[in-house]
């Protein structure tokens, strides 16, 4: 971990956020095999590159999150719905189209969270290019 992101972590409120944080890049780092990086308040891992059918492109990151005051947000870019079995064996969490929120990284099943970040990782790293948007995964593959 470079000293941007460590010094990023080191400044996370609450310290129960702080604590989560440090366990996502550990977490993270096993599933992706690769070194976290800061954009902005997102911890990233690695980049994928989508293009739709609309025409719009570009590119993000692969696997992410980001510990906010609130919750922890945790992006699966491949949607939460493609994960709904998974999800129902988490324990506490809430959800949007494309986020994992997470009040407390103590209270979940870190086993099913690293089958989660894997499988969106290896499911958006897939290939040239991701073709569907968060709200589109919703049904599990």
């Amino acid at each position: 971990m470079d000293n941007t992101v460590a010094a990023f972590l080191d400044g996370v409120t609450p310290a129960k956020r702080a604590r989560d944080a440090r366990t996502l890049v550990e977490l993270f780092q096993r599933v992706t095999g690769l070194e976290p990086e800061l954009h902005g308040t997102i911890v990233g891992f690695g980049t994928y590159h989508y293009r739709y059918d609309s025409g719009r492109e570009g590119d993000a990151a692969a696997s992410a999150f980001a510990p906010r005051k609130a919750a922890t947000s945790i992006y699966l870019p491949d949607g939460v719905g493609a994960h709904a079995t998974a999800l129902g064996q988490l324990g506490p969490h809430t959800t949007g189209v494309g986020c994992l929120y997470i009040k407390d990284l103590e209270q979940v099943d870190l086993a099913v969270l690293e089958g989660i970040l894997a499988e969106s990782f290896a499911r958006v790293s897939a290939g040239s290019h991701y073709t569907q948007r968060a709200r589109e995964g919703s049904e599990e593959s």
